[in-house]
């Protein structure tokens, strides 16, 4: 292993922390945890959606989603309704309070990232993108082998 594929994974790894601890800091003293504000962030990209697709989107238990959900419309940040075409389906909406939530997220994350590359030149941004993109792709890659060779 060369020193400059360590380096580079250390520093993405360093990276990858100091966003998590960052993210996470909004939500100190709010009932938001990073798993209910992916829940809302999901909500944002899909609209209203049936607890099985946020467990499929996040990637989670239908039992986990089931808690986060209980959870964000207790703190009044999404509500349940019936499905309009399956009786036995609910959907999940943000309410007002959810909106002004993943509106503040969007804010802070478009400050984050403009904060993030504020020193670096314009060709130094598009290399970083493009070999961060080139990392992110190859990893998957890795992932996707990976899964292939452990299932049965």
């Amino acid at each position: 292993m060369t020193s400059d594929a360590l380096r580079i994974l250390d520093g993405v790894m360093r990276l990858a922390d100091l966003v998590q601890r960052d993210m996470a800091e909004p939500f100190a003293g709010t009932s938001l945890t990073m798993s209910r504000a992916a829940l809302l962030w999901v909500l944002r990209s899909t609209g209203p959606s049936t607890q099985q697709a946020l467990a499929t989107a996040l990637e989670v238990s239908p039992r986990n989603v089931t808690g986060l959900v209980d959870a964000l419309e207790t703190s009044g940040h999404v509500e349940r309704a019936p499905h309009p075409t399956d009786r036995r389906a609910t959907l999940v909406t943000l309410t007002d309070l959810g909106l002004d939530v993943v509106q503040q997220m969007v804010a802070q994350r478009e400050q984050m990232a403009d904060d993030l590359v504020a020193e670096l030149a314009s060709a130094e941004k598009e290399a970083l993108g493009a070999g961060l993109e080139k990392l992110a792709n190859r990893y998957e890659t890795m992932l996707a082998v990976r899964e292939r060779k452990d299932s049965p």
